[in-house]
């Protein structure tokens, strides 16, 4: 059976990305690896440091520029995390000043909301 053990976005800065999720977001620094000019950098969810990683990629090919771009200017998320309360990190976000595009949205059962990373990207998230 395949596991998910690492998922990527495109991040402008990698220094900016790493502060934002894990000083922002509350995620934890897992891997932060030299690769040349850029880093091998992955955060995970506390408390699941052998979970999924999340890996904050650099958009410098042209490709994942335009890809990143296209995406944030169409309004769509990159991706999405769950949450057990939205109202409640919705508040705590926008107090560590973060911009939401949707506030709190019920679509069908389910909660959304969507916000700017700071880093190139929109991203989405849900309580089920």
């Amino acid at each position: 059976m395949l596991n998910i053990i690492v998922t990527s976005i495109f991040v402008e800065n990698q220094d900016k990305a790493l502060n934002f999720y894990t000083k922002t977001l509350g995620f934890v620094k897992k891997h932060d690896v030299p690769t040349g000019e850029h880093r091998w950098i992955t955060v995970v969810t506390p408390g699941q440091e052998n979970g999924t990683e999340l890996l904050l990629e650099p958009n410098e090919h042209p490709a994942a520029k335009d890809y990143q771009q296209k995406l944030f200017s169409d309004g769509i998320p990159v991706t999405m995390f769950g949450v057990e309360d939205i109202e409640e990190e919705y508040k705590r976000l926008v107090e560590k000043g973060v911009q939401f595009t949707m506030s709190p949205t019920e679509m069908g059962g389910i909660t959304i909301a969507v916000f700017d990373d700071t880093c190139g990207n929109l991203i989405q998230i849900m309580q089920q």
